[in-house]
């Protein structure tokens, strides 16, 4: 083991932060969710609003965790964060749920996703054909073709740093041209009765059903909003996964919170453009009954005719293949950071010859593998919403509690607006929580109890516990 290297190499400039970031948060969210924002606000106007509300909410945690990934600038990200500013077991807590959920949970959905949009060109690929009928669970060729996605982007990733992240920067710069000339194109085919149509409604906000609308009444204004968050944090969710590759960023104390600004403000702004061109090209009713959610799909025929269907196919194979690689590139860190804390498996601790976590790699591909054949991964990422929400919270909150415990520490970087941006952040995703807490019991109380199993985890990881490891530096 005396060849094996003791430290990541810091190999990613800020174009590759960036990319990191832009391309973990676009995968297929931006052309399904619309849909199901539209059915519960029913109205153009605050289709919009949210799109903005979360941009407003993704951008400011964002340029919060600038000041503690400068703090902090070590692989594992935001568990560190949870660890420094709290204890152990808080940034524990995050770790077990990352792992068994969250990443995983994302990377089998994504990698499903490719699947299924691939079917378009290639139908033997889709859900539908099943390969293997087991009784207890039936195995689709979109699942298989999942399982070998995951297996060959995490056998890049293994090899070194270069190749992921010449994957990453190639195939996010291409879906953010491709998405800039959907947007381009659809300024060119926007309809003006369709959008005057579409405005009508102005910012009213009414439950849109195939023939009618329901007015909300009283607090469940508050359900409605929160539900349609969902969709649209999701779609801009993962933007925290640099963090997890701190210890091999050049200059992380810049470079970071750089990159989490930028990669955000990016995505955002395309975010929000692409749901204008829906407005512009397809009447409101349309948006929210697009078969099987695929608005983008339904955009891009009015834009590009019969091949549209095909180019946005091509589009989502792109933008979720990209995706894939990012999460699996980042997602792996947090497990490494972990078991050198002693915290998790000792062997996921370990770098391998290419100086990147091996063992971590393909313990997060086994794992994201089985849940692609559960076929439970989407409801899997319902139940966590509520709870990486409440890790978002933790964290930002940690920023106040280090200027309290620890204010000798260098701040090379401080949040941007402190106390006021961080804290307005910190009250706005709580209302959400709440409001989902409320509304959306049966979505919050999975997730909830994932987290509490964590607990024991924590004391049996824990009783062969060493001394605690500093993250790796170099």
């Amino acid at each position: 083991m005396s060849d094996q290297p003791k430290s990541f190499k810091r190999s990613f400039g800020l174009l590759d932060a960036t990319m990191i970031v832009a391309g973990s948060m676009i995968g297929s969210g931006i052309f399904l969710v619309s849909a199901d924002i539209t059915r519960n606000v029913g109205s153009a106007g605050w289709l919009i609003l949210i799109w903005i509300i979360t941009a407003v909410l993704t951008i400011t945690a964002a340029v919060s965790y600038g000041e503690l990934s400068a703090m902090f600038p070590h692989a594992g990200g935001q568990y560190v964060y949870l660890k420094e500013a709290f204890n152990d077991l808080t940034g524990f807590l995050f770790g077990w749920s990352f792992f068994t959920v969250i990443q995983a949970g994302t990377i089998a959905a994504v990698g499903v996703a490719f699947a299924r949009f691939t079917a378009f060109r290639f139908p033997v690929l889709s859900e539908t054909h099943v390969l293997a009928d087991l009784g207890f669970v039936k195995i689709s060729a979109a699942q298989v073709t999942s399982i070998l996605l995951i297996i060959f982007l995490t056998f890049v990733n293994t090899r070194g740093v270069r190749e992921g992240k010449l994957i990453q920067t190639i195939f996010t710069l291409t879906k953010i041209v491709a998405l800039l000339a959907l947007i381009v194109f659809g300024c060119f085919a926007a309809n003006k009765q369709v959008w005057d149509a579409n405005w009508q409604s102005g910012f009213g906000f009414n439950k849109l059903e195939p023939a009618q609308l329901i007015s909300y009444s009283g607090f469940a204004v508050l359900g409605a909003i929160a539900a349609s968050m969902v969709g649209g944090l999701f779609s801009s969710d993962s933007w925290n996964n640099v963090t997890f590759i701190a210890g091999e960023i050049k200059n992380p104390e810049r470079n970071i919170g750089r990159s989490l600004f930028f990669g955000t403000l990016l995505v955002t702004m395309i975010y929000i453009a692409t749901n204008l061109i829906y407005l512009a090209v397809l009447p409101l009713h349309e948006i929210a009954f697009a078969e099987n959610d695929r608005v983008g799909v339904a955009a891009a025929v009015r834009i590009f005719g019969n091949n549209g269907t095909m180019i946005i196919a091509v589009l989502l194979m792109v933008s979720t293949f990209g995706c894939v690689n990012g999460l699996i590139l980042s997602g792996a860190r947090v497990c490494f950071t972990m078991a050198k804390d002693g915290l998790f498996f000792k062997q996921m601790g370990l770098l391998n010859k290419n100086a990147v976590p091996g063992k971590a790699l393909w313990s997060q591909c086994i794992w994201a593998s089985l849940l692609c054949l559960s076929g439970r991964y989407g409801q899997l990422l319902d139940y966590v919403i509520f709870v990486v929400l409440i890790f978002y919270i933790l964290t930002i909150a940690g920023i106040f509690r280090l200027r309290r415990t620890r204010p000798e520490m260098e701040r090379p970087y401080k949040a941007f607006g402190y106390p006021f941006i961080p804290m307005l952040y910190i009250i706005a995703a709580t209302v959400i929580c709440l409001s989902l807490l409320v509304y959306k019991w049966e979505n919050t109380w999975p997730g909830l109890l994932i987290v509490l199993l964590g607990i024991p985890a924590y004391y049996f990881f824990g009783k062969g516990k060493v001394a605690v490891q500093s993250p790796v530096l170099n």
